[in-house]
């Protein structure tokens, strides 16, 4: 097994993946049930190289739901007939996922709405009371 590069800096060594293989559903013909083309990959989060501590949180959160008992990710690929190419489709998601926790987000800064959205909002307001107001009978 060898290690997935992520960036110059980020790598996830060989020894922090795990892979193992099962039958995978799906289109096949008969080798559907004789040959293990499903993909379970195991990566050890802890153990993943160049990675900044906040990166390392982005990270946790956005595979929180992908999270093995033991606290390491795990990704499954069934997509194509074959073992090896379903073996890198799963390299390839692990790559996007830590490519997507590198990315630092940017900062929300608080803002006052516009004049003009204020009064657009209180205009719609008042159409919307006007419909309302001529749908009721004439001696309310």
């Amino acid at each position: 097994m060898r290690s997935i590069v992520v960036s110059e800096t980020v790598r996830v060594p060989a020894s922090a993946i795990a892979v193992r293989t099962a039958r995978a559903s799906g289109p096949g013909g008969q080798n559907v049930n004789k040959v293990a083309t499903k993909v379970d990959l195991r990566v050890d989060l802890d153990a993943i190289e160049g990675l900044s501590e906040a990166a390392r949180r982005r990270l946790l959160g956005l595979a929180s739901h992908r999270l093995d008992g033991d606290g390491r990710l795990v990704v499954t690929s069934q997509v194509t007939r074959t073992q090896s190419q379903n073996l890198d489709d799963a390299r390839a998601k692990v790559r996007e996922l830590i490519t997507a926790a590198l990315i630092r987000p940017k900062p929300r800064r608080a803002t006052r709405p516009t004049r003009t959205s204020r009064e657009q909002r209180i205009a719609t307001k008042k159409r919307r009371g006007a419909v309302k107001r001529l749908r009721a009978w004439p001696g309310d």
